[in-house]
């Protein structure tokens, strides 16, 4: 029976190749791995090669991310939760008529913050049968809001009757409004998060801003 020889590596072979093995992971170290996971390109080679964008798409994904919002749960909106309770009179100027004209057409922006959980009111005054058209936004999370209006009366009563037409939880809103009685109308926004919220609201109507 022949005896089978097995190759013996010199080790001057040895050693050449674990040379070469190092030099081409320090090439791939230096153009790929540090352009595309630590943004470093010493040659230049990681930008060449576009392992360079790779860092700088993760870069983008974490700035244009939306800030983290931890939000309370919400509570379920019930129909007794709009307007004035029941034992609540309406004023009987919200039975006045019309007036013959109206207030001046105008547009506005108003931006403004309402606090990690708090509560902030924005109103505009109008007359009866006054027209609004509006938007609102927030920059990032739902709120809670109730749109209302309070009837303007000759002595103002300490129990104030008001009135919600939309009552809801968004992040956005728009719609037509017709005032039903003189006096002040406007949004409610409650902020369940603990990030402040900034919204912004866009008027054109009937109205005048209240300072």
């Amino acid at each position: 029976m022949s005896e089978i020889k097995h190759p013996v590596l010199e080790t001057k072979k040895i050693i050449m190749a674990t040379v070469i093995a190092f030099i081409i992971g320090a090439m791939i170290l230096i153009t790929a791995v540090l352009p595309a996971e630590y943004g470093i390109d010493p040659t230049g080679a990681g930008k060449y090669l576009g392992f360079s964008k790779l860092h700088n798409d993760e870069n983008a994904k974490a700035v244009s991310s939306p800030e983290l919002i931890v939000q309370h749960p919400q509570r379920l909106l019930k129909l007794e939760n709009g307007g004035s309770s029941p034992d609540v009179d309406i004023p009987a100027e919200a039975n006045n008529p019309a007036p013959v004209k109206q207030m001046e057409s105008r547009e506005d922006s108003i931006l403004f913050t309402v606090p990690a959980g708090k509560g902030l009111e924005y109103k505009i005054n109008m007359l009866k049968h006054g027209r609004l058209k509006y938007e609102w936004t927030t920059d990032k999370g739902n709120v809670f809001f109730d749109f209302h209006g309070e009837v303007k009366e000759k002595i103002p009563s300490d129990n104030v009757y008001f009135e919600s037409y939309t009552v809801a939880y968004s992040n956005n809103m728009i719609g037509n409004f017709l005032a039903p009685f003189e006096g002040k109308h406007g949004w409610y926004y409650k902020n369940n998060s603990t990030t402040d919220i900034e919204i912004t609201i866009r008027l054109k109507g009937q109205y005048a801003l209240i300072e």
